[in-house]
């Protein structure tokens, strides 16, 4: 009797536990991003009073931390549990899924370049949407303060795009203090100084264009955006081709260890 044994198609362990591995990480990812997302929105009392998720007339940043989270945490689950149970539904959903992805990612980059000036009117509107909705919301106040800050900007395409707001506008019926200024984060920085002047905004637009430019930035957020893109295209182009070739490497081990268990189980 031969001692030799007829050896069938195998599962690769090395494709199985790094897909496990690294959907892990994801998991756990998608879950601190919805986490914190939700705690955010109770700290609001959306949680409590659901109706005011419309309330808001500009960007909720907390959308951002659910709408990620929860696909990191649907990606992620099903690549966990596929690989770790082989079962070839959910890393065929997994594949499918970030194949979608893929194709959008890849549709709107084509989109953005094909209708650029469409892109920055949205942009305009999009950015002077939120400006009307500054107090409204705590967390679009703290990321238009932080975009103003980063970029050394101040409104759409300048100061006075400030005007769409009813605290800062430079109407006679406006009883704000904050009347014909801008917020804190349009002033320049004096680095001698270590506490924020929160009221540096005050009247600022009330001076002549030459003095303006003196306390704050005159430069719109899109032109400075624009200004950014180009003089760091290299590093967003890598990042984005280095994002597509992780999702096309793990479109294809997930397909392949796919082909490897439904080999063993024809096998059997």
């Amino acid at each position: 009797m031969s001692g030799k044994h007829y050896k069938g198609p195998e599962v690769s362990c090395c494709i199985k536990y790094f897909i496990f591995g690294f959907n892990v990480i994801f998991w756990f990812l998608g879950i601190a991003f919805f986490g914190i997302g939700l705690w955010a929105w109770n700290e609001k009392g959306v949680l409590s009073n659901i109706s005011s998720i419309t309330d808001l007339g500009g960007f909720d940043p907390v959308w951002l931390f659910l709408v990620v989270g929860g696909v990191m945490f649907i990606l992620g689950f099903a690549g966990c549990i596929g690989a770790l149970r082989e079962n070839t539904f959910l890393l065929k959903f997994f594949s499918v899924f970030l194949g979608i992805i893929f194709f959008l990612e890849l549709t709107a980059g084509v989109l953005a370049f094909v209708f650029k000036d469409w892109i920055k009117d949205q942009l305009y509107f999009f950015i002077n949407n939120n400006i009307r909705a500054y107090r409204d919301d705590i967390d679009l106040q703290n990321l238009i303060d932080f975009t103003q800050e980063y970029w050394q900007c101040c409104g759409a395409f300048g100061a006075d795009d400030w005007n769409l707001n009813i605290y800062f506008n430079c109407t006679d019926s406006n009883a704000s203090r904050e009347r014909c200024g801008v917020p804190f984060s349009c002033c320049t920085k004096d680095p001698a100084e270590d506490v924020i002047n929160t009221q540096c905004g005050y009247d600022a637009r009330q001076k002549p264009e030459v003095d303006q430019q003196i306390v704050i930035y005159t430069k719109g957020c899109v032109p400075q955006f624009e200004k950014w893109l180009q003089d760091n295209l290299t590093i967003v182009a890598g990042i984005f081709i280095g994002i597509a070739l992780l999702q096309i490497f793990g479109i294809c081990l997930a397909q392949n260890l796919v082909s490897d268990i439904e080999a063993v189980r024809a096998s059997w």
